[in-house]
């Protein structure tokens, strides 16, 4: 059966956690690939992607260059309106793919606040979910965070014998200590992003002097302070957080 994986967000930027997470679940899982999805508009997260949809296409894809199996893809920069999860795996199903052979990647960071995702707790009927490890997220503390999941939760890439439902498939895979809002805020101070980002997406920033501006709404500016102090995520999306 072919398996497909899909890691999205706002990827703004992508970096070598995204990556990470991405490689750990396409070798884990076996998948055919693993398409690398930026959003196009998340209508509520606090503070907008600082980057174009075509530059963050762009990073995506030179970020994957040359890795086996894994493939950007601008299926949610083209669909119109806000970038939602449910709607997004639902193409993948117009396709031809059942939930089954889907493969949602996220970090545990995010999958821990799923009650806020879009059409919970139906998304989960739609894909299975790779929830991968994150520095400082145990994958342990989500059966007690989400008791009402906890009986979904599987151990990597374990399946019980018969299932054909959908799955939480925890993967506690090694991933680099690092986020978009770091990768950011280092480049407005102009200090390096050296093993941060792939190389050539460091070469694309750089290029273009992405996120280095101290225009309205870069980073550390004061609409993305005022974001932070009513208390609200930099990396909330649409409802859904995802990947920072």
């Amino acid at each position: 059966m072919t398996r497909i994986g899909l890691l999205g967000g706002t990827l703004d930027p992508i970096h070598c956690g995204h990556i990470a997470a991405a490689v750990a679940a396409r070798d884990a899982f076996d998948l055919r690939e693993v398409l690398v999805v930026p959003s196009h508009v998340p209508p509520h997260r606090p503070i907008q992607p600082l980057a174009s949809p075509f530059h963050r296409f762009a990073m995506a894809s030179l970020a994957v260059s040359g890795l086996a199996r894994l493939q950007a893809s601008d299926d949610e920069v083209r669909a119109q309106g806000p970038s939602y999860t449910a709607e997004t795996l639902e193409r993948l199903h117009a396709r031809g793919l059942s939930p089954s052979q889907i493969f949602f990647i996220t970090g545990a960071d995010a999958f821990a606040d799923i009650a806020t995702w879009r059409r919970y707790p139906g998304v989960l009927d739609l894909a299975n979910f790779v929830v991968v490890a994150r520095p400082g997220h145990a994958l342990d503390a989500l059966a007690s965070r989400l008791p009402s999941l906890a009986s979904r939760m599987r151990r990597g890439a374990d399946a019980r014998a018969g299932e054909t439902a959908t799955a939480i498939h925890l993967l506690p895979a090694a991933t680099p200590d690092v986020s978009s809002t770091e990768v950011r805020d280092r480049l407005r101070r102009g200090d390096t992003i050296a093993g941060l980002v792939p190389p050539l997406v460091d070469t694309h920033i750089h290029q273009h002097r992405l996120y280095m501006s101290a225009s309205p709404g870069a980073p550390g500016t004061a609409p993305e302070q005022a974001g932070r102090a009513r208390g609200q995520s930099a990396v909330q999306l649409h409802g859904e957080n995802r990947e920072d």
